[in-house]
């Protein structure tokens, strides 16, 4: 039986004339009833279809209707069934954010790229790193610092000038933002089992946000971050475009 597929997009001019285009061709049914889900955008629509689909929907398959479109497909109108049966499946796992602010509230929201935190204000931040329990380094003066995940590590962290992470390393990248103190400090890379607290110092006088993708908490005081593996998130890729590979060729990209 061929699987059925819902056909969804980001809006765009150029995702809305390709969702036409497949509609013309291909049965789509709702979100809910579908076997995969075809995501017709830019890599932004992809993290919000990912962060809708956190309870177990279907498989993504994304579409390129964007810009840079690194966790996407490319576009094809014809052969669409066939390519979808020979896509190769990638779960990917995300950080879970929890982020005390100064009056005491907790925000938890999960991050398939990076939590990253910013200064709020024209005064650098001063950020003390806990790593597994133990302060790793005793004070960051810096715009901010982000955690990054293998998928993630080509986005913000790489703008970051943090490293690229295999997608198979298990691995996550710490990397500071424009740091300050220690000037030297290019950031850590580390196991992705690590459970990072982020201290804020003088939190009242130097004012920090902590995101995690679309989630943003204003004047945190502690971030904890951890990798939550009870949460899939489960992306396909033709297998000549496949995300590992994309990966690994950002790391020879000459410009």
């Amino acid at each position: 039986m061929a699987a059925k597929i819902a056909i969804i997009n980001s809006g765009s001019d150029d995702a809305l004339a390709a969702q036409a285009e497949l509609d013309a061709l291909y049965t789509s049914v709702p979100a809910d009833e579908a076997d995969i889900i075809v995501a017709l955008g830019g890599d932004g629509f992809m993290l919000e279809t990912l962060h809708s689909t956190l309870n177990g929907m279907a498989p993504i398959f994304g579409i390129n209707r964007g810009t840079v479109g690194f966790l996407m497909n490319e576009f094809k109108a014809d052969g669409l069934p066939e390519r979808l049966e020979q896509a190769q499946p990638l779960i990917l796992h995300p950080l879970r954010m929890r982020a005390e602010s100064a009056d005491g509230t907790l925000t938890e929201a999960l991050a398939i790229n990076e939590v990253s935190l910013l200064r709020e204000t024209r005064q650098a931040a001063k950020i003390r790193i806990h790593v597994d329990g133990k302060v790793r380094l005793e004070e960051l003066v810096c715009d901010g610092v982000l955690a990054a995940t293998p998928a993630g590590s080509t986005a913000y962290n790489l703008s970051a000038h943090g490293p690229i992470l295999p997608l198979e390393s298990e691995l996550m990248a710490l990397t500071p933002i424009s740091a300050f103190r220690p000037r030297r400090w290019r950031g850590a890379i580390l196991p992705q089992a690590a459970c990072l607290r982020f201290e804020i110092l003088e939190p009242e006088k130097r004012r920090v946000s902590a995101t995690a993708d679309q989630t943003e908490v204003r004047d945190v005081v502690n971030v904890y971050v951890e990798e939550d593996r009870s949460v899939n998130l489960r992306l396909l890729f033709d297998p000549e475009h496949n995300l590992a590979e994309r990966i690994l060729m950002e790391q020879f990209v000459a410009s």
